[in-house]
């Protein structure tokens, strides 16, 4: 059974709920030469890092990922405490100054409204809590990671769908490269014969052996039986592999490479204008496929 294929952009959201802890998780990907993570974690979180990446990993196998995470902890589980060591150095400062300076002193409410002198602090959660929110997290990324996958799949239909057009274009092109009349013998035997005219107006003499040894030659030269060969095969092994599905980009990436440097020897060989033109339509259709390979897991 085939796999879906899945692009390496893509987004996904949600939201969770751990007694009156609200937890919301956002999760996005972009294109990547391989997998990488990131993640923006509210404070204490930080030991978890390791095991949501693997659970991002085990669903995502390339491109680079941002997960975030936002938890907020119900207020009454808030504890407020001072800062013993602000508190010290600004009544400090407070008497320093009172020495030197006439005024009167500020109030402890003023004081206790400077930044850093008072503190908030999580109640610590019991074992069993603890455990039951980290799991509510975990799920939280889990569903979050599921809608990006989601997403990431839709997006990679649609590009396989441009890639199976694109694979018919190149066919079609190789087909026409191959039934191309320019690249017979003949043809090659003809164009040698209007070049002789040419070149006895100019007084100048080639006998038929040497006529048709030139042929031969050119025409060995220009032999593309084997770029059109290897084109076909790169071709049906490109639609295998859409239709195995999963992460395909990278062998894809190989085959698109192949495929342009067929068409280059293919250009290069060619002895005929119309049979260029094919080559060259060739590696328009083969960056076009490139383009798209370059989003695909």
């Amino acid at each position: 059974m085939s796999k879906p294929l899945a692009s390496m952009t893509g987004f996904g959201r949600a939201s969770g709920q751990a007694g009156e802890t609200q937890i919301l998780c956002e999760v996005k990907s972009v294109n990547g030469r391989g997998f990488d993570m990131r993640a923006r974690l509210s404070p204490g979180f930080e030991p978890l890092e390791s095991q949501l990446r693997q659970i991002v990993n085990s669903k995502i196998t390339r491109g680079s990922v941002s997960v975030y995470l936002n938890v907020q902890r119900d207020m009454a589980n808030t504890e407020i405490v001072v800062n013993e060591r602000a508190l010290d150095a600004i009544l400090s400062m407070i008497d320093t100054l009172s020495d030197r300076l006439d005024g009167k002193k500020p109030s402890i409410e003023n004081i206790l409204a400077l930044k850093g002198v008072l503190d908030t602090r999580e109640s610590a959660l019991s074992p069993d809590a603890e455990a039951a929110l980290n799991k509510a997290v975990t799920d939280c990324v889990s569903v979050a990671l599921d809608g990006l996958v989601a997403s990431r799949e839709i997006e990679g239909q649609r590009i396989g769908a441009l890639l199976a057009q694109r694979l018919d274009e190149i066919e079609a092109l190789t087909e026409q490269a191959e039934n191309h009349p320019g690249r017979s013998r003949e043809a090659i035997l003809a164009r040698l014969r209007e070049q002789l005219t040419l070149l006895a107006e100019a007084g100048t003499t080639l006998n038929e052996d040497r006529l048709h040894q030139e042929a031969m030659l050119l025409a060995t030269k220009a032999d593309i039986r084997e770029e059109i060969d290897r084109l076909h095969a790169h071709v049906r092994a490109a639609r295998a592999l859409l239709a195995a599905g999963g992460p395909i980009g990278r062998k894809l990436d190989f085959l698109s490479q192949e495929l342009n440097r067929e068409a280059n020897t293919l250009c290069s060989k060619s002895n005929d204008v119309g049979l260029t033109a094919i080559g060259l339509d060739l590696k328009a259709v083969i960056d076009q496929l490139r383009e798209q390979v370059q989003n695909l897991e």
